[in-house]
């Protein structure tokens, strides 16, 4: 992870860490690098927290991965009109294997409208060939209340 304080838009590394404390995320070991208005750049490690039984990236992991990164994305664009983002639809297309490492997501926005955000996501591995392609729609909601501790 990037080592300076705030992202380019001005998200600081502790609203990312307390967003995404206590979820699967955190558990996976997703990292959240780059966040701006319409782009997300995170990345997950390869390793037995996220593989399948025979010792490759499982599916759905890439998946966890695609839909946190448009979910972030989408959050940091509802929260200041005081919505919430919830993921309504994700599908992925696993293009290839991974063994070991890690793999980069890269969100980007599709459509922004008021109800509605539909991002498309790619992975890739460390080399830089395509492991994952995905799309997501992320409903608006009115803003969820997190439960007490």
């Amino acid at each position: 992870m990037k080592e300076d304080s705030s992202l380019s838009s001005g998200i600081s590394r502790d609203e990312l860490r307390a967003l995404g404390a206590d979820t699967i995320s955190e558990a996976l070991g997703l990292e959240v690098l780059e966040v701006e208005h319409g782009r997300v750049v995170g990345r997950l490690p390869v390793d037995a927290r996220t593989h399948q039984p025979y010792g490759l990236l499982h599916g759905g992991a890439s998946v966890v991965l695609a839909e946190t990164l448009g979910s972030v994305g989408s959050h940091f664009i509802a929260a200041p009109k005081g919505k919430g983002a919830v993921g309504i639809e994700v599908n992925a297309n696993h293009l290839r294997g991974v063994r070991s490492g890690w793999v980069t997501g890269t969100a980007r926005l599709h459509h922004e409208g008021g109800r509605l955000h539909v991002w498309h996501i790619d992975i890739e591995d460390e080399q830089g060939r395509a492991v994952c392609t995905s799309r997501l729609t992320v409903m608006l909601v009115p803003q969820p209340q997190k439960p007490a501790s």
